[in-house]
Formats: structure tokens, C-alpha cells, sequence
């Protein structure tokens, strides 16, 4: 996607309006007045906003011109919501906005296909997060969601899983200067595979054999077979004190050469 174009929707990026504080106010009065031709100029102004946010989904292959459209959108629905008395900068209510209706639009256009039931079920608990945290001041839980929808918690996990984008395994997550970027790929370790285990598995085997053959069975029934000291007593025929001082010895003897 060319991220630097200067002409999107055959609007000229390089000449969009830069509204100072003062004129931001002045023209929001106008708004709530219901002055279109201010309401107009107040979109205007912001529209570098839109731009700098739709920078953040530039790796997702989508056309330039469809992002800025949605995220026109988001930015009129939010100059349509904005309350002037909360004391809050129109840019900090309407980037979460924008960012949002292009989300949606992403979710919605995406190749994996998601039932329309289950992104409305998804969207209500968004809602209803939005809702709580608002009233609360604080992040409410899956089942304080799931409790003010009146729906099952997994129905809810279900469907917000459901909405999330996926994400490339080689998308890149940092890029230091003058070296090759790292991807998710790269983070991703393989716990069956990792040097550390091979390693100690051979200093274990190397261990097991300094044992004599007594020794190598009780801590095979023991620790590779998972059976209990009782249960290996009655398999070999010996106490269970016996096994017990038997695989401390054993297990001694395996640290030196550990």
C-alpha cells in the first residue's frame, strides 16, 4: 500500500487545513449551533488525524483511499458524539474512534469468514465493556460481561476470539538500525525442541549409566514410568524404606555428574 501518497479520495494530503485550538472551539460552538458549513471545515481540519492513524494499519494489503474512507467515518461519528464538557481533547476521544471503525471494517472484509451472529454477539460485548468501564472506571471481567448480557461466559470468549485479526507469523515486531528485522516467528520458541532439553536429556542419559542396573530400574519405574516407591517395593520385592534410601542414593550419585 503506497503509504505516502499525496492525493487520497482526490483530496490533496499535502494542503489539508491545520486548525489551531482556538478555531477547533470556535467552530464546535457553530456544531452544536447545527452550522453545517462549520461542521464541514471542522472534518476538514481533521483529517490529518485520520491520517496518521491509518498509518498503523499500512502492513494489512489494504488500498489507501478505502482506509481513509472508514476512517472518515469513524472521525464524523465522533465529531457527532463529542461532548465539549468533559474536558477532554477532541483528538484523545476520537483517535479510539477511528481506530474502531476501521477495525470493524477489517473484521467485516476479512478472508476468514465469521458468522453474522456471532460478530453481533461479539460487538453487544464491546458495547457492554465500553458501558461498564465508563460506569466503573475500570476493566470489567468476561463474566461481569457475560453477566450483562445474560449469556454463558464461552459464548463470549467464543465470539470476541472470534473478531480478533490475525496476525502473520512473519510480521515484523522490531527493526533495529542497520540489521534485519525481527518477526513474530522469531519469538515463537519450540519448548519439544530446544537446545537446553537435548542437552540435559544426554547428561541424564551419561548419568544413568555410572548406575548399577538395581538403581537405573527403581528410577526408571520411578520417574519415567511415574509409579509410586510403594508400587515399586512390590515390583522388585523390597521395602518401601529400601527403595526410598535406594533412589536417594541413586538420584546423589547422578549430581556428580550432572
Amino acid at each position: 500500500m503506497a503509504i505516502n501518497k499525496v492525493e487520497i479520495c482526490g483530496v490533496n494530503t499535502s494542503k489539508l487545513p491545520v486548525l489551531t485550538n482556538e478555531e477547533k472551539e470556535e467552530l464546535f460552538k457553530r456544531i452544536l449551533q447545527g452550522d453545517k458549513e462549520a461542521r464541514e471545515s471542522y472534518i476538514k481540519g481533521n483529517l490529518r488525524l485520520v491520517l496518521s492513524v491509518i498509518q498503523r494499519f499500512n502492513n494489512r494489503g489494504e488500498q489507501m483511499d478505502d482506509l481513509f474512507q472508514v476512517g472518515c467515518i469513524g472521525l464524523i461519528k465522533a465529531i457527532d458524539n463529542f461532548d465539549i464538557n468533559q474536558n477532554v481533547k477532541f483528538s484523545t476521544y476520537a483517535v479510539p474512534m477511528i481506530i474502531g471503525e476501521i477495525r470493524r471494517y477489517l473484521r467485516d472484509n476479512n478472508s476468514i469468514r465469521v458468522s453474522r451472529s456471532l460478530r453481533d454477539t461479539a460487538y453487544k460485548a464491546l458495547q457492554v465493556k465500553e458501558k461498564l468501564i465508563n460506569k466503573n472506571s475500570k476493566e470489567p471481567t468476561i463474566t461481569e460481561i457475560a453477566e450483562e448480557l445474560g449469556m454463558p461466559k464461552e459464548e463470549v470468549v467464543f465470539a470476541l476470539d472470534a473478531i480478533q485479526d490475525p496476525i502473520s507469523l512473519f510480521e515484523p515486531v522490531y527493526h533495529e538500525s542497520g540489521g534485519d528485522a525481527l518477526s513474530i516467528m522469531d519469538q515463537v520458541s519450540d519448548e519439544k525442541n530446544q537446545d537446553e532439553i537435548w542437552l540435559e536429556n544426554i547428561a541424564l542419559n551419561e548419568a544413568m549409566q555410572k548406575l548399577n542396573e538395581r538403581e537405573k530400574h527403581i528410577l526408571s519405574l520411578r520417574f519415567f514410568e511415574g509409579k509410586t516407591q510403594m508400587e515399586v517395593a512390590e515390583e522388585i520385592g523390597i521395602s518401601q524404606a529400601q527403595v526410598s534410601r535406594l533412589e536417594k542414593t541413586a538420584l546423589k550419585h547422578m549430581r556428580k555428574y550432572i
